[in-house]
């Protein structure tokens, strides 16, 4: 195929930053900077893909785009700590001397990954970004999240762009706490999220929807059958939209749903994450003209992340 025509064809980017890498947890912690390595290394095997996708640097987000979701003071404070050489915000929560830049870069990943949605570069994205961000929360950290990257993300979709109507999914085997918190009182964003129960971090009971009736939470027990997770959330997410046609999607790619990941009990497979993420970009498309943007939130077997990093980006093509 001649470059000036793939070049057409990678609507598809994938957005990183080396910066990411700089969020030093220490290898022993669950949340390592293995978890983004096995990436490029399992993209390198897979030329023909790695060709098919635009590759993009990330930028970093700001203070002021952080603080679309975040306290100001807590902003300051996580940037303090960082420069004065790091520490612990919480038992599961570092933050090192490369903490900031990792953290500003992964949220200006997903901003960056909006914007070419909305400019047309790329219809769709993944953000291969860390930390996490589901469990941050507007004024601490949590469960190894600084800044809610996706949360901050439909904030600004909200503010920057000709957007009236957020949707986002969450499948990350643990509760998107901290993204409820950061969006459930604004009407234009709706949440979905799928998640083990009882399992950290011991919130989203189905009948918690939320101060304005814009959450869909989805708990489900442990080692069911593959397909039963897979329809409850498709059937979520088809309740969130039934009178809510969404401008631009946002997917929360938690990929300790995969059935062998050390911090949860689903059973999920690559074969389901492929189909799951299909079925969102026919409903992107239906919807908002394709217009999804992704960002990894957990799983902690890096070689897995990495070869369901492969069939989501796939998937999205």
């Amino acid at each position: 195929m001649p470059r000036d025509m793939a070049k057409d064809m990678a609507t598809v980017a994938l957005i990183s930053h080396s910066d990411c890498g700089r969020h030093d947890t220490g290898w022993e912690h669950p949340e390592h900077v293995g978890r983004l390595r096995a990436i490029p290394r399992a993209l390198r095997e897979r030329q023909a893909l790695f060709e098919r996708l635009l590759h993009v640097e990330g930028r970093h987000a700001t203070a002021e785009e952080l603080a679309l979701a975040h306290d100001a003071a807590y902003i300051e404070r996580v940037r303090v700590i960082a420069e004065s050489g790091g520490g612990r915000l919480d038992p599961d929560t570092v933050v090192s001397e490369g903490s900031w830049d990792a953290a500003t870069a992964g949220a200006g990943c997903v901003l960056d990954g909006v914007d070419m949605a909305f400019d047309g570069r790329a219809v769709r994205s993944f953000s291969a970004v860390r930390p996490p961000g589901h469990h941050a929360l507007r004024d601490r950290a949590m469960g190894f999240c600084l800044f809610g990257n996706v949360a901050i993300a439909a904030h600004y979709a909200l503010a920057r762009h000709a957007c009236e109507r957020v949707l986002i999914v969450d499948w990350d085997v643990h509760h998107g706490n901290g993204t409820q918190a950061l969006v459930e009182h604004e009407s234009r964003i709706h949440f979905v999220s799928m998640h083990q129960w009882p399992w950290y971090p011991g919130t989203g009971a189905a009948d918690d929807r939320g101060p304005l009736g814009t959450v869909w939470n989805v708990p489900m027990p442990p080692s069911l059958p593959a397909a039963r997770y897979a329809e409850a959330l498709l059937q979520a997410v088809d309740q969130a939209t039934e009178d809510f046609t969404p401008d631009l999607v946002l997917i929360s790619a938690g990929f300790d749903c995969l059935e062998g990941d050390p911090l949860g009990a689903f059973t999920l497979t690559l074969d389901d994450v492929q189909a799951l993420t299909r079925e969102m970009v026919h409903r992107a498309q239906s919807w908002c003209g394709g217009r999804l943007v992704s960002a990894l939130e957990g799983g902690y077997a890096p070689d897995a992340v990495a070869q369901a990093v492969m069939v989501h980006v796939e998937a999205l093509l």
